[in-house]
């Protein structure tokens, strides 16, 4: 299934989001229109994330759900603009050329190289490209993401501090990229 293109990327909220449960259910509300399900659910000091997937269990995109209204939305960055099926111009697949694994090394080189004391967790296949938690020891710290042909690598500054996640059964390795 593809997405929405540029129609129907955000749906109005119905109220303040307070908590994981509540950021899951206004997830749900964009997921049941496009047939997806909601997976991981995060909370940020700037507001929630999740992820959407197809019912078989493979990611198909992220959203960001505003706390103060519950309006959830296409995340901006790399799940618009990069996203094969569900960004802003859906098309066929693109070449892969980075591999999973190889968008975690390019993510801890960056890391590296731009915020010191933080690693990659594992790579998150999406369409088109990878989303890769960033760690300070076992704790999430951040996210970016790495394009599934170029390799270039967006840091998700836009978050802000993590502060709780839920984990959902997701294929994260699979019909990504």
């Amino acid at each position: 299934m593809m997405g929405p293109g540029m129609g129907g990327m955000a749906i109005a909220g119905d109220g303040p989001v307070r908590d994981l449960d509540d950021a899951e259910r206004a997830a749900a509300r964009l997921a049941d229109r496009w047939g997806l399900t909601v997976g991981e659910v995060m909370e940020f000091d700037n507001g929630f994330y999740s992820q959407l997937a197809v019912p078989s269990g493979t990611l198909a995109t992220e959203v960001l759900i505003g706390p103060r209204s519950g309006a959830v939305q296409v995340e901006f960055g790399p799940a618009m603009i990069r996203n094969t099926a569900y960004g802003m111009n859906p098309t066929s697949a693109g070449i892969t050329t980075v591999s999973g694994e190889q968008a975690r090394a390019i993510a801890d080189r960056w890391l590296q190289a731009n915020r010191p004391g933080e690693n990659a967790g594992g790579a998150d296949a999406f369409p088109g490209y990878y989303t890769v938690h960033t760690l300070r020891g076992d704790q999430v710290a951040g996210m970016l993401s790495v394009n599934a042909t170029t390799g270039a690598v967006r840091y998700h500054a836009w978050h802000g501090r993590f502060i709780a996640m839920n984990q959902h059964d997701t294929d994260t390795t699979g019909g990504g990229p």
